[in-house]
Formats: structure tokens, sequence, C-alpha cells
């Protein structure tokens, strides 16, 4: 199977699967969606949707976040883990975003990494699900995914976000990203991995790594 076989092979069953497909996580605008994001560095979903109710009940604007002190915001979000970093990077970046943005979210990558402890991925999820920009961010479902899937090398998130711009058309960007990430939680895990559910790898999966999940 060619590399274009396979990208419309992925393409058509992950639309089968996922014809509507929500955002993992929890918010209200594009401030809270960055806050979010950034609160899910290397932790989950689940547990980051677990705490910004909290938070967002006490701030959920950059000048209610700036009215907390670091420590404040630090003992509310200590279970998505990183606390300290996080903690100052949300306090810092939302006095930027009064003092350069007018209180808003700028719709623009770069003025987005430019804010603490917002990295790419951060600022390319922001741009596609809060503003509809095409972009097409790569966490660890997506890396683990298309390396699987013989569709990039993944030596690295950024070659692999390189390769899946590449592969697949830009004006699916948005959607098809959230939708691999759904898979790979659903199908396609790091652990407790069942190739016999996994339809996509199964297919169109490098052999190697189909032969080492058979042995198992």
């Amino acid at each position: 199977m060619t590399k274009k076989e396979k990208v419309l092979f992925v393409i058509e069953e992950l639309e089968k699967l996922y014809p509507k497909i929500p955002i993992p996580l929890d918010h209200k605008d594009p401030y809270t969606l960055l806050i979010a994001v950034l609160l899910s560095a290397q932790s989950t979903d689940v547990r980051v949707n677990q705490i910004t109710p909290i938070l967002f009940k006490k701030a959920d604007t950059p000048q209610k976040m700036i009215n907390l002190t670091i420590e404040e915001i630090r003992e509310i979000i200590k279970p998505v883990g990183l606390s300290p970093t996080k903690s100052k990077g949300i306090h810092g970046l939302s006095h930027i975003l009064i003092n350069e943005h007018q209180g808003e979210v700028p719709k623009s990558l770069e003025a987005l990494e430019a804010l603490p402890s917002v990295g790419h991925k951060t600022a390319s999820v922001v741009m596609s699900q809060a503003f509809g920009f095409n972009a097409f961010p790569v966490d660890t479902h997506i890396h683990r995914l298309m390396y699987r899937w013989g569709l990039s090398q993944g030596k690295s998130v950024v070659q692999t976000e390189r390769d899946a711009k590449l592969l697949f058309p830009k004006n699916k960007w948005n959607k098809l990203h959230l939708q691999i990430i759904w898979y790979g939680r659903e199908y396609c895990p790091a652990r407790g991995w069942n190739i016999k559910k996994d339809i996509i790898t199964k297919t169109i999966g490098r052999n190697s790594v189909i032969n080492k999940q058979m042995k198992r």
C-alpha cells in the first residue's frame, strides 16, 4: 500500500468512527482553552478537566487571574503536575495578555509562542481549536500512531508534524489531529494495546510493529 493509499484509508476509517469529534479539554473561550492546554502538559485531559472548574471559578479571565498569587494558583493546580512552572507561566502570560494584547488571546502562532510556558504544540492547539486556523498539533498519541502506521520515521514530534502536514490535506488538519488522538486512546494506546481491535494499524502498519505486538 502506498503512502497516498494509507492516508486515504486513515481518513476514511477515522471519519467512520468519529464523524463529529469533541475537543477533549473543557473550556468556554480562547483564554480558558489556553490555560487548559498549558495545564495538560505531561498530564491527562481527565485530570485537567477535574481541576479547571476549580481554577476558573476563581479566575476565568486574565484580569481575575493576576488577582491571584502564584502560590494560590499553584495550590489549585498541584494535581496536574509541574505546578511551580505552570503557575508562574499562567500568572505571567495573564499579565502579558493584559499589557500587550488588551486582555485577549492573540490570533498569532508567533505571539502565542512568545507567552511564558506556551510551546509550539500549545500554541497550535489554540490556533486550531479556538480560532479555526489550519494547524496539526502533535501529541504523544499522534507521534506514536504516525510511526506505527508507517507515515513518519517518528524521531521527534517536530518531524512527525512536518510529515503529517505534507501527507494530509490542509483543510482536514484540525479535525484529523483530534480524530487520531481519540483513536490512539481507544484502539492504539501505548499500553494494553490489542492489535486485533486496531483496524488501521493491522491494515497499514509497519510489519515490524505488528509482528512485535502479535508475539506478545
